[in-house]
């Protein structure tokens, strides 16, 4: 037993020492980073998962292999460690994964994260790494959703692998960032799809009329204002209201078949979603895993970095996202 733990104490001791030397830029910068953050609202926090993944092995191996099987396992780990060190004398430089993580509400608020994320990647990324976005929306406002899609264009732009995960739900706006990936994956029972577009708004016109209250609006310009909440809409102005909505349904559609140009766009495009089992069969989607599973065994090959954006909110920026959250939820489930 004496001996085991020597040789464990000395197995920790050398990865401790290889670890450090190949760290010791990163933790001298993140050092001098975390100095100005202390006073800071906004900055940019970066996780290597390589290390997650790691000490969960370690922590496995440590509680269930007998004495012998942990000693063969500390001796592979050692011979891994050499490869390591062996391959950065040499210079070479293992493929880079940065890991973004979206959640959308109706509003697309995570969008603003995102644009930091994404500019802060771009600033050191390189054709020969990848960027993983594990995307989590049932859609929401055209103007938001729009602006996430053309945020991760940009990394396209930048011929930099792209590849987004679904593990719960890409729909409608969502979907529509989900597309620009150079490759989609989702998990089986994932809800895919809603290629469409919903306005919805209450009118109060008769409620007014029967307590007499008049209600009055002043315009210029033929189609300035169309439906209303208070004003009795005309059938001209749903006539209008409705071919704006086509009209944006048209480029959602477009949009799709830029960057998904085997699905079959008629039949996707109703409005609908689906579990991933579907959507693989409809071309939604190009392989059915989770995020989990793709992170797990890529991190054999690459360095995975997660990259997260934080922002220090208010106690009422905080109240109502999370007001947010729960109007979601009531909303998609």
């Amino acid at each position: 037993m004496t001996e085991f733990l020597i040789n464990y104490g000395l197995f920790l001791a050398k990865t401790a020492t290889i670890v450090a030397a190949i760290a010791v830029v990163t933790v001298f910068f993140a050092f001098m980073a975390s100095k100005k953050q202390a006073g800071k609202k906004e900055f940019i926090e970066i996780r290597r998962l390589n290390k997650k993944y790691d000490d969960m092995a370690m922590m496995m191996n440590a509680s269930m292999l007998h004495k012998e099987g942990f000693k063969k396992y500390l001796k592979d780990e050692k011979e891994k460690l050499k490869e390591i060190v062996k391959s950065i004398k040499n210079g070479s430089q293992k493929k880079r994964i940065y890991v973004l993580n979206f959640y959308g509400d109706i509003r697309a608020t995570a969008v603003s994260s995102l644009r930091e994320e994404i500019t802060a990647i771009l600033t050191v990324a390189t054709e020969n790494d990848e960027v993983f976005v594990r995307l989590e929306s049932g859609g929401g406002v055209v103007h938001g959703y729009g602006l996430g899609a053309s945020q991760l264009m940009r990394i396209r732009e930048k011929n930099i692998p792209l590849t987004v995960s679904v593990d719960k739900v890409a729909a409608s706006g969502g979907y529509m960032m989900a597309c620009v990936g150079n490759r989609i994956m989702a998990a089986p029972f994932s809800i895919i799809g809603s290629i469409g577009v919903i306005a919805q708004i209450p009118n109060f016109n008769k409620v007014l009329k029967k307590h007499n209250i008049e209600y009055e609006q002043f315009t210029a310009g033929e189609f300035k204002r169309t439906v209303t909440m208070f004003g009795e809409n005309t059938d001209e102005a749903k006539t209008k209201f409705r071919e704006e909505i086509e009209d944006i349904h048209l480029l959602f559609k477009d949009f799709i078949v830029q960057h998904r140009p085997d699905v079959d766009i008629v039949k996707v495009s109703t409005g609908e979603s689906w579990p991933g089992t579907r959507a693989l069969e409809k071309k939604l989607v190009d392989e059915l895993k989770t995020s989990d599973d793709y992170l797990l065994e890529s991190s054999q090959d690459a360095d995975i970095y997660e990259i997260k954006y934080v922002h220090k909110k208010s106690l009422g920026e905080r109240m109502a996202f999370q007001i947010q959250r729960l109007f979601d939820k009531a909303q998609y489930g």
